[in-house]
């Protein structure tokens, strides 16, 4: 998907581009702009901070990454692993996340519409908790 839009005329897959990818591709969990930098620092990626998020910011616009805001209001980027529309439940201690369907969610956002003749809607939604790894590990 991401090599596909790069393709793109406009688009440059820069080596900077490629190291954030690539950063993103073996995670399941949201991680800050910050921790992406410092796992690039650490694999010797020769990138800036703000690079790091010049491209995620451009990798959010074109859906490539999924962004939350934190409980504290850090946004938080991870690899999409489907194209449409989702939901997530994140791990409050871990950041560990899953992709949900909810289609009662959905079908509410719809109903809301009709009700109140909204068209195009848009929303989302994140579910935050504790993991069982995490609860497992408190014990």
């Amino acid at each position: 998907m991401i090599e596909e839009i790069m393709t793109e005329p406009q688009k440059r897959l820069t080596k900077q581009r490629q190291a954030v990818i690539d950063a993103l591709a073996d995670c399941n969990d949201f991680r800050s702009a910050q921790r992406i930098h410092e796992d690039l620092m650490k694999s010797s990626a020769k990138i800036g901070l703000a690079t790091v998020y010049r491209n995620l910011r451009s990798l959010a616009e074109e859906k490539e990454v999924d962004v939350l805001m934190s409980p504290d209001g850090e946004a938080l980027y991870r690899r999409c692993e489907q194209g449409e529309h989702h939901h997530h439940l994140v791990c409050r201690k871990c950041l560990r996340s899953e992709e949900i369907e909810a289609t009662a969610v959905e079908n509410w956002v719809h109903g809301l519409g009709e009700e109140y003749g909204f068209t195009q809607l848009e929303h989302s939604i994140e579910v935050f908790g504790i993991c069982s790894h995490c609860v497992a590990s408190d014990n």
